[in-house]
């Protein structure tokens, strides 16, 4: 499995972007994470998108930061947000998103943010027990589904580890 930065729209980012947002489209009844993302966004050192690729060149998952600070969503000067952790079906239960998201921590936390935070829903279990037992905790709601019912927050913290 090889792991790399990868930019936001390349033609590997769009593919499992667009399945991960079926996913949350038949988890959740509606049209997926309408959460507006710009490329831009996951530039270092503002940002990371990461991607893995199988031994035969397929993407199987993807992950990604971006730098938010207060803007009256909900987040706090030096966040990083966790944005579109992703793993194709077949390649579950192999550690690959614990991977990934131990790289993104690594590089917010070198970029010079404070909190890890991320945003996930009722029907995603098996996220909500990654974030977990990843050291996350529950944390006030924030982003575009603050006020949603199904809405889950969690955060960690990133400095004095």
């Amino acid at each position: 499995m090889i792991i790399q930065p990868m930019p936001f729209d390349h033609p590997d980012a769009v593919k499992l972007n667009d399945q991960v947002q079926l996913e949350y489209a038949e988890r959740y009844d509606g049209e997926g994470d309408e959460t507006p993302l710009d490329p831009a966004m996951f530039r270092p050192p503002h940002g990371l998108y990461l991607m893995a690729h199988d031994e035969r060149g397929r993407p199987v998952a993807t992950g990604g930061w971006r730098a938010m600070d207060e803007n009256g969503e909900g987040y706090a000067d030096g966040d990083a947000e966790l944005k579109r952790m992703y793993v194709v079906p077949e390649e579950r239960g192999r550690g690959l998103a614990r991977r990934i998201l131990a790289l993104l921590e690594e590089d917010a936390r070198a970029a010079g943010r404070r909190r890890m935070v991320l945003e996930t829903g009722t029907k995603q279990p098996e996220a909500i027990a990654l974030y977990l037992s990843s050291g996350y905790e529950p944390c006030e709601r924030f982003g575009l589904y603050r006020h949603h019912e199904d809405s889950r927050c969690f955060a960690k913290l990133l400095t004095g580890q």
